[in-house]
């Protein structure tokens, strides 16, 4: 184990979402699978990191970190981020957000029951949290923190979607993306539709359109299997990306939601295909982030595009209609955060007391070694004696710190630990041990992929 797993350190959160910035500042700081498997290995490659798990979604990208020095880690993370995205560290600074330990933990667990995203209670976010762990535990980069941290909080999605009505009616960003077409141009059913993409929102979007009798089209080269497999089950068709000016042609409505990193339409072509349509207008409603269609296109005459930002008069109506679910579900956070802080205070004060009495027992150890040839005259008993009060001075001396930290307030001891180790010089001491995945608490399914590589 190398020297800065020896330590747990401390959980912060560094994000940027919806509540910070814009669409146009969060499409440049996603980061799709493979790109955040390279980030938090490269984050774990730093002294200032130990673990680390990025979720990136539409609606915010999060970095959960572990490391001993927060401001060290947290300017890391900020820098490599900023890099990524390619702005100042200092404007990124300004848009994002980073509560640590119990806060942190909160921040995931909100995120994970639904509780903190644009649809209030959707359900796609607790699979992205799931698989950003997947991602980060393939990775190697997860340890005793953030397994404990990622797997409580999938345990509380779990309650809040089983224990309330939040997540009843299965609304999502899909959904509230045909909800706002339908507001716009009335009855969808006779609409020619084109979905650009086959992954998991455009499933969910076809399955939206399909309940108001709409069939739809989808646009898609990367999943063409799984294109036709959704067009089968919705009654729809598949196009590959080559036949998707065709198809804008003859759409009057377009819903965009691929995890391409570049757009799929683009201003000039968009401009060709208006200039075909004899003043048909078109409704593009891009989902996506990064978004799929040049911001540019909405200069078109006949052109409509709506992004994701664009979604809160729909958000509007569906947060007024879950608000009696909203106490219960902070109510469970609560209780499992409570849990979460009992567990985080323990792995503070255990490992630090084991290493304090292992300092005084060195400290006897060598003290007796040293004065050995001092006592000619003493008999044995004498030095039994001797080397039994040395232990008792040690054990009387390190009693009360012992009681003191046993009794710390759950949660909040952290910076008194840190100061008694630093007190006793008790770096590196002891190791600690990664909690088995397998021993979560009931209801929790995540098993890890693999062994962690930098236990």
């Amino acid at each position: 184990m190398s020297a800065k797993a020896q330590r747990r350190g401390e959980l912060l959160c560094l994000g940027v979402s919806f509540h910070s910035a814009p669409v146009a500042l969060r499409e440049r700081v996603a980061l799709a699978q493979q790109q955040a498997a390279r980030f938090v290995t490269a984050l774990c490659d730093a002294e200032e990191v130990s673990e680390a798990v990025v979720i990136s979604t539409c609606n915010r990208t999060e970095i959960y970190l572990v490391g001993a020095d927060r401001v060290a880690a947290e300017g890391l993370a900020l820098t490599q981020l900023a890099r990524h995205a390619g702005i100042g560290p200092t404007e990124l600074a300004e848009l994002t957000y980073a509560p640590h330990n119990c806060d942190a933990a909160r921040q995931l667990f909100r995120v994970t029951a639904g509780l903190d995203s644009m649809i209030v209670g959707e359900y796609e976010v607790q699979g992205q949290v799931k698989r950003a762990y997947e991602t980060a535990l393939a990775a190697g980069t997860t340890g005793p923190l953030t397994n404990r941290l990622f797997s409580a909080a999938l345990h509380t999605g779990k309650r809040v979607r089983n224990e309330t009505a939040l997540a009843a009616s299965h609304v999502s960003v899909s959904s509230a993306a045909v909800e706002l077409a339908a507001s716009l141009l009335g009855e969808l059913s006779g609409r020619h539709v084109v979905i650009i993409g086959a992954g998991e929102t455009s499933e969910l979007t076809a399955q939206a359109l399909a309940a108001r009798g709409v069939h739809t089209i989808f646009v898609a080269n990367r999943h063409a299997e799984r294109a036709l497999a959704l067009a089968e089950r919705f009654g729809g068709s598949v196009v590959s990306l080559d036949h998707l000016p065709e198809q804008l042609g003859a759409a009057d409505i377009v819903l965009a939601s691929t995890s391409s990193p570049h757009p799929i339409v683009g201003f000039e072509e968009l401009e060709l295909v208006m200039g075909q349509r004899a003043g048909r207008p078109l409704l593009l409603i891009d989902i996506a982030v990064p978004r799929d269609v040049e911001p540019a296109c909405a200069e078109l005459d006949g052109v409509t595009l709506l992004d994701i930002d664009d979604l809160q008069a729909v958000v509007a109506r569906n947060l007024s209609s879950r608000a009696a679910d909203i106490p219960r579900a902070e109510a469970l956070v609560a209780e499992e955060i409570e849990r979460f802080a009992e567990w985080l205070g323990q792995l503070d004060v255990r490992p630090t007391i084991s290493a304090l009495r292992a300092r005084g027992e060195q400290i006897v150890t060598q003290l007796l070694a040293d004065n050995a040839g001092r006592w000619e005259s003493a008999s044995q008993a004498d030095i039994e004696r001797i080397e039994a009060l040395a232990r008792a001075v040690a054990t009387r001396l390190l009693h009360e710190p012992t009681l003191r930290l046993k009794s710390l307030e759950q949660g909040h001891g952290h910076r008194t630990v840190e100061l008694l180790r630093d007190l006793f010089a008790l770096d590196g001491d002891e190791k600690v041990v990664e909690e088995p995945v397998a021993e979560r608490q009931q209801g929790d399914n995540v098993r890890p992929l693999r062994a962690n590589k930098r236990a």
